[in-house]
This record gives structure tokens, C-alpha cells and sequence, in this order.
């Protein structure tokens, strides 16, 4: 079984952690085969964590799960504290594979995706 956890940040306020379930629920429905399993975690403030979301996935049937921080730039979050977590189950669960995707950020059309956003302000 394969599953997909999105990593995000976490904030104190709700709505912003509601937003990020909203997006893990689109991408569920969107996956098709591809993930059997679509979750999201939060680095910090919000709850599921990332080691409880990898936890959770496992114990749904996971041998696969990737990991796909939802930031924008490779700052201390993406390169050091994210890999860190993943560490932590990784040494829980050897027999796993923990895979961790490029951050939103890197994304070949994220360039196109924010011009036609700013295009759409005009609007």
C-alpha cells in the first residue's frame, strides 16, 4: 500500500490548518491509483504531527509513504526539520520506505501557476 502525506507548517489559526485538509481532500479524490492513502501532518501547532502521520499511514497498511512538504523555499524547514522527523520513524520502522517528494516550491510550473494568479487580480 502507498500513501501520500502532505506536510505543511501548522498555524494557531484553524481556518489555515482547515485549508491544508481541504487540499489533502482534493488530492485524494484526484490520485486515483496512484496513493492508497491521502493524509496530511503539520510540522508544528496543529496536530497530526509528521511522525504520527507516517505512524498513521503504517498502521493503515503503508509500506510506501511519501512525504510532500507543501512550502514554498528551502529554508531551515524543508532542509534540516522535515528530513529530521522522518528520521524519527524511519529508526521505528526500518522495513518501511519513507520517501520524501521535492517541496511545493521546486515545482516546474509554479512560475506559470503564479503569473496567471496575479493575471487573475486584474481580472
Amino acid at each position: 500500500m502507498k500513501a501520500l502525506l502532505v506536510v505543511a507548517h501548522g498555524s494557531r489559526r484553524e481556518e489555515s490548518n482547515d485549508e491544508i485538509r481541504d487540499l489533502t481532500a482534493c488530492l485524494r479524490e484526484q490520485s486515483d491509483d496512484s496513493y492508497d492513502e491521502v493524509a496530511c501532518a503539520f510540522l508544528e501547532l496543529a496536530e497530526p504531527s509528521i511522525p504520527d502521520g507516517i505512524r498513521n499511514a503504517i498502521r493503515a497498511g503503508a509500506s510506501q509513504v511519501t512525504v510532500l512538504p507543501y512550502f514554498l523555499s528551502a529554508g531551515r524547514h524543508v532542509v534540516k526539520d522535515i528530513p529530521a522527523e522522518l528520521e524519527i520513524v524511519r529508526n521505528e520502522s526500518p522495513d518501511v520506505e519513507i520517501v520524501l517528494a521535492p517541496y511545493l516550491g521546486a515545482a516546474a510550473g509554479l512560475t506559470g501557476l503564479l503569473l496567471k494568479q496575479a493575471l487573475q487580480a486584474r481580472s
